[in-house]
């Protein structure tokens, strides 16, 4: 039996479940670690060994605030993505593999990546 089927998808009106979205951030918050990430944190290593002049404008950039911000939003794509790898690695070992526990455990990921940037981000502001 031959089926219509659609001529596009309006992704606007696809509503994705939660584990589905953390699963995509984990994507995407890898990504943005892996480019902007590593420059930045390479850049401001060489800034910081570099010289005793280098390390106090490396101090002095640290203290402004859109570069707190920035720094902010690495650390939560970082944490994001530290603790949904986790919850991918128990999803290979089989554990909370149910609907249930699979949106639990996504929620539990949302939680602990704020908590997280929240605790090691006072330290940055």
């Amino acid at each position: 039996m031959y089926r219509r089927r659609p001529k596009y998808l309006n992704l606007t009106e696809i509503r994705l479940p939660l584990p589905a979205i953390v699963s995509v951030l984990h994507r995407i918050s890898g990504a943005f670690l892996f480019f902007p990430g590593i420059p930045i944190l390479l850049y401001g290593l060489q800034m910081l060994l570099d010289s005793p002049e280098s390390y106090s404008e490396a101090y002095i950039l640290l203290a402004w605030i859109p570069v707190k911000v920035v720094l902010t939003f690495l650390l939560w794509f970082f944490m994001h993505h530290l603790c949904a790898g986790i919850r991918h690695l128990a999803l290979d070992l089989h554990f909370g593999e149910g609907l249930g526990q699979s949106r639990k455990s996504s929620v539990l990921v949302f939680l602990f990546s704020i908590i997280l940037t929240l605790l090691f981000g006072a330290g940055i502001w």
